[in-house]
């Protein structure tokens, strides 16, 4: 039981990397070429992540990220790629805290300030606490021969759990954290 509801909430999270906004961060090697990249290959999910997403998901994210790729003049290959692709997913649970505050006031004002009034007023507080899961992509890319990292993009975003949507929202996740790829889509 904990199995299911756990992988139900991993499916969950591909649909937020698409229906949510997306925090990316990245970091590469500064004296890489990336235009000297032709070619790439899939090394696969890291550890765990594999687990995580169902074979429709996985290949939604591929498909995905070959369309960047492609929108980049970069080809697939099987093996020996120019640069190495590796991806990993984290999902958390989060809880998120909201106040709204009411004020309330009454009471009878001195005319023209000559006189003094009375009056009251009070507050009220209302918190409200919602659990949510925040999913991160990571995205790591190695230079094929030296088989050194040479970029990290890292993708965080709000778990929706519309599986209506995931067409649509996966490749657009995709696309913000592709969009701080250091080779831009070829015109």
């Amino acid at each position: 039981m904990k199995t299911t509801s756990f992988l139900v909430l991993i499916v969950i999270f591909v649909v937020a990397v698409s229906c949510s906004s997306v925090k990316v961060v990245t970091d590469q090697d500064k004296n890489t070429d990336f235009s000297a990249y032709k070619t790439y290959n899939f090394l696969g999910w890291q550890d765990g992540s594999d687990k995580i997403l169902n074979d429709f998901d996985k290949q939604r994210i591929h498909e995905a990220f070959k369309k960047e790729f492609d929108a980049r003049g970069m080809e697939l290959v099987k093996e020996n790629g120019d640069m190495a692709v590796s991806l990993f997913l984290v999902i958390d649970q989060k809880t998120s805290t909201t106040a709204y505050t009411n004020y309330y006031t009454g009471g009878y004002g001195g005319y023209y300030r000559f006189r003094g009034g009375w009056g009251y007023g009070y507050t009220t507080t209302t918190y409200s606490e919602e659990d949510y899961l925040e999913g991160t992509l990571v995205m790591d890319v190695f230079d094929g021969k030296s088989k050194n990292q040479v970029w990290q993009g890292v993708a965080k975003s709000t778990v929706d759990d519309n599986p209506n949507t995931r067409d649509k929202t996966i490749p657009k996740k995709v696309a913000a954290l592709m969009k701080k790829f250091p080779v831009q889509p070829v015109n």
